[in-house]
């Protein structure tokens, strides 16, 4: 056996038994015995080589991002208008999340350019997904796919369905086998509104050469980012389910039994919140409703309050503006701020909480409430009512308690923006428990009207509704 082949052998045999000093022994020999042999031998040599091993190439130890501000789970857009847009692209490739991540949209912004994808490693913090070469994006405000292959293949010609607040914008991959059974580097690539596929996509990419990307572009964007998400298509949770659900325009991790409302949600950081809004505004005709607490879960974390009719998703009704609510475990009044005030007692199991509206003689519901159909135009013409936003500059240590002391970061501030809405009608909302009146306050009516909303927060919370308790 001649140096060549006895030194080669040694190699492969004992790469992985050698210790370091002893490979690179046999790897100097080998290196000196190609040497000697001389150029021509080296390139006529036709004798296996080396495997190439095959992988993702070792992972990033944190996510990049730009212009994008991050509160656990929760990404929000930080630029100003002028900025391009801000992206978040995850440590680790798609592979390591399952195949398949999701987003949910907790505010739409100014504009609403909100795009989820999938990017390479080293893709520009400066565009959204899909925009250069080896990406794809989904667009939440026009529904547009961008799907860019590299080399001037770029394709932006599909559309899918549009995606607003509390919708969930998901994208996944699946591998494509080659059937002459080679290594064939492709793969194909799903986007999923609210758990139902929508459209699917060939990418001449493998799924560790892909990393989940969110793109954000304007004031006020915000979405929870789920990378544990798990997709199902013979298990999608719809809105609203069971009985009753003709009284219902969104349950948000709240599942409703009957006339019983239950929160399914996680129940661990204040971006958990359960979210039910009823379908028709408080009127004349029915301007009161209550619950009964039927079991009050491992904190009572539940509210009971007034809200407009595009109030934010994983928001407790009263934290933010264009609400009013009763908070039960600390009896708590709480009117477009994330502080509240002392108003009542404190609410437990049995108890029953309950909300309604004083309205005037003179209210007219027809020239207070605009239709829930109507277009996104005539809200943005509504004046800016800034005035009955309450600053907080204090910490919110006494509002939830969430977790230990280590959780304390995770506390609620409302965020400070620009909330398009016009002044309404002057009413008196005024709340009960038990059946007795604890208390009111005189509020403006948003345009849309107010509507019922159940916040709730704690694991095995469950309230019994009755939206319609009274008449007249």
């Amino acid at each position: 056996m001649d140096d060549l082949v006895r030194i080669r052998a040694v190699l492969q045999h004992h790469h992985r038994d050698r210790p370091p000093f002893a490979m690179q022994h046999f790897q100097q020999e080998y290196d000196q015995v190609i040497n000697n042999r001389g150029r021509r031998r080296i390139y006529n040599y036709q004798g296996p080589l080396l495997p190439r091993v095959p992988g993702p190439v070792p992972a990033r130890s944190e996510p990049r991002f730009q212009r994008i501000k991050i509160e656990e789970d929760v990404l929000s857009y930080s630029g100003v208008s002028e900025d391009p847009p801000g992206l978040y692209i995850a440590a680790h490739s798609i592979d390591h999340y399952g195949n398949y991540f999701e987003i949910e949209i907790l505010d739409v912004g100014d504009t609403g350019q909100i795009a989820i994808g999938l990017v390479p490693d080293k893709y520009s913090l400066n565009t959204h997904p899909g925009v250069e070469a080896n990406s794809v994006g989904y667009m939440a405000e026009n529904g547009k796919f961008y799907i860019n292959h590299g080399r001037g293949n770029f394709d932006m010609s599909q559309y899918g369905p549009t995606c607003a607040l509390g919708d969930r914008m998901g994208v996944g991959i699946r591998l494509i086998d080659d059937p002459a059974g080679g290594d064939r580097h492709s793969s194909r690539i799903f986007f999923t509104k609210n758990g139902q596929e929508v459209k699917s996509f060939e990418l001449a990419l493998r799924p560790h050469q892909l990393y989940p990307a969110v793109g954000l572009q304007s004031e006020g964007e915000e979405v929870i980012l789920r990378l544990d998400a798990l997709w199902n298509p013979d298990d999608v949770t719809q809105m609203v389910v069971d009985c009753g659900e003709e009284d219902w325009v969104r349950l948000e991790d709240v599942r409703l039994n009957g006339t019983t409302l239950e929160y399914t949600g996680r129940g661990r950081t204040i971006h958990d919140v359960g979210l039910a809004q009823a379908k028709y505004p408080l009127d004349t005709t029915n301007h009161y409703f209550e619950f009964e607490i039927v079991d009050p879960g491992d904190k009572c974390y539940v509210a009971i309050g007034l809200a407009k009719q595009n109030y934010p998703m994983r928001r407790h009704p009263g934290w933010n503006n264009g609400s009013i609510a009763y908070h039960a475990d600390d009896g708590k009044l709480f009117h477009g701020s994330g502080m509240g005030v002392r108003f009542g007692p404190k609410c437990s199991m049995g108890d029953t909480m309950g909300c309604g509206i004083y309205f005037p003689p003179d209210y007219d519901n027809e020239a207070e409430v605009l239709s829930n159909d109507e277009d996104d135009d005539v809200r943005n013409q509504e004046e800016d009512d800034e005035d009955e936003e309450e600053e907080d500059d204090v910490q919110l240590d006494e509002i939830l308690g969430l977790g230990d002391s280590d959780d304390d970061d995770l506390f609620f501030r409302p965020p400070k923006r620009r909330n398009n809405r016009g002044k309404g009608a002057k009413v008196t909302v005024f709340f009960t428990r038990n059946g007795k009146v604890i208390g009111h306050r005189e509020v403006n009516v948003p345009k849309g009207g107010f509507y019922p909303t159940i916040g709730m927060l704690s694991s095995n919370e469950k309230v019994r509704v009755d939206l319609h308790p009274l008449t007249g």
